[in-house]
């Protein structure tokens, strides 16, 4: 499956030392606060050991105080950038150029504004960390330095303080440096943590639209509405501008155009005739993405860039989804994943409605044969009785024989023919339903065939609790089953129906007092339904159970418990 990659870049502190200031980014920014503070502070400092020099007159260290304070305002209002480019570069060794002006033009070591570079060379490590700001550092005491060793007076004390001076320079300018390290480690980890929520943040989306696909698709196990849902929210989690649902066939091996938005194809599809690409993804089994489609196509005339991904469900190919825009690179990374993981539902509702519409099928063929057998049992038999009395009146008129009394006894075996025909129509038409529940429809049927055939039926059923309808529907089936069982087999004078409902577990018993059976007996079992009931029964996962002996009744038995 192709996919977006993304390459992953991993920075240390010691990055932040060796990299290129080659960017846009001011180095500068997160250190402005503090930079003005040390710069007013030094300004001050030197403004207060020059008081006494501006009140004698001294006009050097009077300009210089000025230059510094003006400088000073001027990067309040306009603050000193350095984001790697020479011109930042400059102004960076400007500003230390005018703090070893000042101090070397009033005085040397000895001069008021003697703290003015510590502000420089403070800037300098916040830039470019403490190895540069160890040169600057340096370069301002020797420049400072310099006139001393030049000057033929120069001593012990003036060395001591230039060293000690060039010491406090360089410390400076490594805790500066240190700073900017400490600063840049906590950049990348908030880089590092601001990228990872979006990244949550993204992932979170793409959940949350995978949840509503999970929550819409395999709800239903109609063939037509999975298909019509499965598109509809495609288009609603993809800028598309066309789509297809094909799903294959097992037999041939083809392609039948399910559902189709845009698209110039339909019915059935050889492989052969599907776009490329498309053929691509089916033959490795993975999503193919394609930023411009060239003159292969797609399955759309306009098509121009395309996601194609095949659809496998039980590890078979079942389907391809296509889904395509009419522009170049149309379809993003967010794209890609949503139609990832939108196949395999997909995939599983459509392949669940499948099986569902087959399992619909068969249990439409097994109620035909039920009607069949219903009708033939009684209704068969009553119409082959009416057609031999009506040859043998036949006969006797032929004879001159008289036949009004044989006539009245064959319209009133005619009435309870259509009476059994009204009967058998009502007991198929039976069934539970949202509004009528397993008591109340055993309950009524049983009353019918009591009254029909003569035996008594005691009810104990629960009533409030329900389990699943597809459930409880197929339970009613066996009680039902069971009870025509009893009237047409058994001549019986009682009947006693149990039903037990929690509405996690579920009990059916039916006893009688008839004529009994033995239970190794197969065509037995086979003519009196017994088999199509313990099919029900293992189609909805319960227990069935029957018990019976000659001359001792019959007790049929059935218990679901739910997973």
């Amino acid at each position: 499956m192709h996919s977006a990659s993304r390459p992953t870049f991993s920075l240390g502190p010691d990055d932040f030392e060796s990299r290129k200031f080659l960017g846009t980014n001011d180095e500068l920014a997160t250190f402005r606060p503090a930079i003005l503070g040390v710069r007013w502070a030094t300004t001050a400092v030197s403004a207060v050991l020059a008081a006494s020099e501006i009140i004698d007159g001294n006009l050097a260290v009077i300009s210089w105080i000025v230059a510094v304070v003006a400088n000073a305002s001027y990067r309040s209002l306009i603050p000193l950038r350095f984001n790697g480019s020479r011109s930042t570069l400059a102004q960076l060794l400007a500003e230390v150029v005018l703090a070893v002006a000042a101090v070397g033009l009033t005085g040397f070591w000895d001069s008021p504004l003697v703290f003015t570079p510590l502000c420089a060379v403070i800037i300098a490590g916040f830039a470019r960390g403490f190895g540069f700001a160890t040169q600057v550092g340096g370069g301002a005491g020797v420049a400072i330095s310099l006139p001393y060793v030049q000057a033929a007076e120069w001593a012990a004390p003036e060395v001591y303080r230039s060293a000690q001076w060039m010491a406090i320079l360089a410390l400076v300018g490594i805790v500066a440096g240190y700073s900017r390290r400490i600063s840049g480690e906590a950049d990348i980890k908030h880089s590092l943590a601001i990228d990872r929520l979006s990244r949550l943040s993204d992932a979170n989306s793409l959940l949350f639209n995978l949840h509503r696909v999970a929550q819409t698709l395999p709800a239903s196990l109609d063939y037509t509405e999975v298909l019509e849902s499965s598109l509809s929210r495609l288009r609603g989690l993809v800028d598309l501008d066309a789509a297809a649902i094909l799903v294959r066939e097992e037999i041939d091996g083809t392609w039948v155009v399910a559902r189709r938005q845009s698209v110039g194809i339909k019915g059935v599809v050889l492989t052969e005739d599907l776009p490329y690409s498309a053929q691509r993804a089916i033959a490795s089994g993975r999503m193919v993405v394609v930023d411009e489609l060239g003159d292969r196509g797609g399955f759309s005339s306009k098509a121009v860039s395309a996601i194609y991904a095949p659809l496998m469900a039980r590890g078979s190919l079942i389907g391809l989804l296509g889904v395509e825009a009419n522009s170049i690179g149309r379809f993003t990374g967010r794209d890609r994943e949503v139609v990832e993981g939108f196949v395999e539902p997909v995939a599983l509702a459509i392949d669940n409605a499948k099986w569902f519409s087959r399992l619909k099928t068969a249990s439409a063929d097994e109620e035909r044969s039920r009607i069949a057998r219903d009708l033939h049992d009684r209704i068969g038999q009553s119409l082959a009785y009416l057609g031999f009395e009506l040859d043998r009146v036949v006969r006797q008129n032929g004879h001159g024989a008289p036949v009004g009394d044989m006539l009245e006894d064959l319209r009133a075996d005619l009435r309870g023919v259509i009476g059994e025909v009204r009967d058998t129509l009502y007991d198929l038409r039976t069934d539970v339903g949202s509004d009528k529940d397993f008591a109340a429809t055993i309950g009524e049927f049983s009353a019918r065939v009591a009254d029909r055939a003569g035996f008594e039926v005691v009810l104990d059923c629960d009533t409030g609790s329900r389990i699943p309808i597809l459930q409880e529907r197929e339970m009613w089936r066996i009680a039902q089953e069971a009870l025509i069982n009893v009237e047409r087999h058994a001549d019986a004078k009682r009947v006693e129906i149990t039903w037990r409902c929690d509405g996690s577990q579920a009990m059916l018993e039916v006893a009688d007092n008839g004529n009994g059976f033995v239970i190794d007996s197969a065509g037995r079992l086979d003519s009196y339904g017994i088999l199509g009931m313990r099919e029900r029964a293992s189609s909805i996962g319960a227990s069935f159970q029957v018990k019976s002996a000659p001359s001792e009744g019959t007790t049929v038995r059935c218990f679901l418990t739910q997973d």
